[in-house]
């Protein structure tokens, strides 16, 4: 819904590689943004890594970076868990 704020309360993903990730959650225009605990990844996994959030936007999306150069990384599966809070934004 336009104009509607939506809180995420984490993400889970399922990450292979080498290296650290780390997992940013953005606003618009990236103003607002929260930086995640970093993900130690593996070339192997067979779990799906929990991160907590507390993170509230109109729209929000998730940047995955690594932190060296040569470090690798291949997403199977990810998840945001979010809820709208408010229909529309308060005055």
């Amino acid at each position: 819904m336009a104009g509607s704020l939506i809180h995420a309360a984490g993400v889970r993903i399922r990450v292979v590689g080498s290296g650290n990730l780390r997992p940013k959650l953005l606003g618009y225009d990236d103003v607002l943004s929260q930086t995640l605990v970093p993900i130690v990844m593996s070339s192997t996994s067979s779990i799906e890594k929990n991160r907590l959030a507390n993170f509230t936007s109109q729209a929000i999306k998730i940047r995955l970076e690594t932190t060296a150069i040569n470090e690798t990384m291949r997403v199977n599966h990810i998840h945001i868990f979010v809820k709208t809070i408010y229909t529309d934004h308060p005055a």
